[in-house]
């Protein structure tokens, strides 16, 4: 069988190598194994990377928003908050896991870290 796209870990949650375990414990956090083929994920690490890539996304895309609804509709302040702070959170935390499993899945492509299955 082969291995799952890295698109796939990402949306889905499951292991780089089987596709069938899961490989996050908690929202961000990984297991140290794959629970269906043993794959030792303690050392495929994404760091900041998710961080990053939404941050600059999300932020490209909130701040023209933010600046259109200024200058058309000139709100008050208030508004800006109870309106671009829920966005901003839900359009963060979405799409953090699945760049993070991304991630995860092509550094085990990739062979950035030791392996465990001897090749």
């Amino acid at each position: 069988m082969p291995a799952p796209s890295p698109l796939s870990v990402g949306i889905s949650g499951v292991c780089p190598r089987c596709g069938r375990g899961k490989i996050f414990v908690a929202f961000l956090t990984l297991r140290d194994a794959c629970p269906a083929c043993g794959l030792d994920l303690r050392g495929h690490d994404a760091g900041d990377g998710p961080a990053v890539f939404v941050i600059l996304g999300i932020g490209a895309l909130i701040l023209p928003m933010a600046l259109f609804v200024e200058f058309r509709f000139e709100p008050a302040l208030w508004v800006h908050v109870v309106l671009w702070i829920p966005i901003t959170l839900v359009l963060t935390m979405v799409p953090l896991r699945v760049i993070k499993g991304i991630l995860v899945a092509q550094q085990f492509r990739h062979r950035s870290t030791a392996l465990d299955d001897g090749t």
